[in-house]
């Protein structure tokens, strides 16, 4: 009964000599694989890759600025001295100026160069103390971002340049 039911639903009765691939054509097909990657592989654009890197870098440390800033503002109370922003090589950290204790270090990641200000600090009112740093570029080797600290209110603009 079984075979006339696979007969009718145009099933083939797989016998036990017919069960799976061989091994040559497992490695035929493996090495048709690795041949069309060696082709594809150089092909690929990997600028993608550093761009959003430089992208994503530069989202971070825009809001590593803006946490300073809050931080500086927000213990305005004990703290005179506020909070500043250390960028040194490939890391960033934020500094309690009046005690000089490390609060928050990060890694920067991704092939990107950064140029500009090594040093933000924000007084207990938010604002910039020194108005002459309040830029900094991160590139990749496509797109451009520029970070923006407006020295009087503290704001922090984030935008892509040309």
């Amino acid at each position: 009964m079984w075979a006339s039911f696979c007969f009718f639903a145009g099933v083939k009765m797989i016998s036990a000599r017919e069960k799976g691939f061989s091994f040559i054509e497992a490695i035929v097909v493996v090495m048709f694989l690795a041949i069309m990657a060696a082709i594809t592989i150089p092909r690929l654009n990997f600028g993608i890759i550093d761009s959003k890197s430089a992208d994503t870098q530069s989202r971070k440390i825009a809001t590593a600025l803006r946490r300073t800033r809050r931080m500086a503002i927000s213990a305005a109370a004990e703290n005179d001295s506020g909070f500043a922003l250390q960028i040194s090589g490939n890391s960033y950290q934020i500094v309690n100026l009046e005690t000089s204790q490390t609060v928050d270090t990060k890694t920067i990641e991704g092939n990107i160069t950064i140029d500009g200000s090594d040093e933000f600090r924000f007084g207990p009112l938010g604002n910039l103390l020194d108005p002459a740093s309040n830029q900094l570029t991160i590139s990749s080797s496509d797109k451009n971002f520029t970070i923006t600290v407006v020295p009087a209110t503290g704001m922090v603009k984030c935008s892509e340049t040309e």
